[in-house]
């Protein structure tokens, strides 16, 4: 049985959750602030993590970098909050989604779902993709297809093999220079935008008009299989 971990302080959220969530089979604990979701999470290992930004004690961008520091467990943000800056602090800091409130049980439940999936083990290999013309093995780092030969850099294998990892999910840019460059190369975003077009010129049919490397203003990049 999958567990799942609701963090929030509105009790009647907490409850609609734990309600729904349980009628579905899935096993609930909660927390209604940042120190006891840690607490929680670290004594009752969640499968899945479910987050309010709006803690009273701390913000949830910081219970995102708590367990971040020790745990892989999916992230997802249910949060009052819609504003672009809040939704990239929170996928920078390591949320796999972000929903905004109110919220459709139905569609939380298929995030959760998609979330679960790409966690699960061995989800994590991507022997190879297909990004226009080309196919691109990254066990043996070769491009096939297409009218023209494809060599791609090391940086340019490992930004292209990042976002592949993760089909559809919006990563941030902050998580990938940090994951990509490193630490130190957190607020270099014209790496990213740089990298980015040469992978298009490189692979998409037509790189004014990306169908599989995108772009999302101001958040960050998608691979779209």
């Amino acid at each position: 049985m999958t567990r799942v971990l609701v963090v929030d302080d509105e009790p009647q959220i907490v409850r609609a959750l734990r309600i729904n969530l349980r009628a579905r089979r899935y096993d609930v604990e909660t927390a209604g602030d940042g120190a006891s979701a840690l607490h929680v999470a670290a004594h009752r290992h969640p499968d899945l993590v479910v987050l309010d930004l709006g803690l009273p004690d701390m913000e949830g961008t910081e219970v995102i970098r708590g367990l971040r520091g020790w745990t892989g467990v999916p992230i997802i943000v249910l949060s009052g909050r819609a504003g672009s800056a809040d939704k990239v602090a929170a996928l920078d800091a390591g949320a796999d989604d972000y929903i905004t409130k109110p919220f459709g049980v139905d569609e939380l439940l298929a995030r959760m779902r998609a979330v679960t999936r790409r966690s699960q083990p061995g989800s994590e290999g991507v022997p190879m993709v297909v990004v226009g013309d080309f196919t691109v093995d990254f066990a043996a780092r070769v491009v096939t297809g297409g009218d023209r030969e494809v060599r791609l850099t090391p940086r340019e294998w490992d930004l292209l093999e990042h976002l592949a990892r993760h089909p559809g999910k919006l990563l941030g840019r902050e998580r990938l220079l940090q994951e990509i460059w490193g630490p130190q190369y957190r607020t270099e975003t014209n790496y990213l935008r740089q990298y980015m077009a040469r992978l298009r010129r490189k692979l998409e049919r037509d790189p004014a008009r990306p169908r599989h490397l995108l772009t999302e203003p101001a958040m960050g990049y998608r691979f779209a299989p």
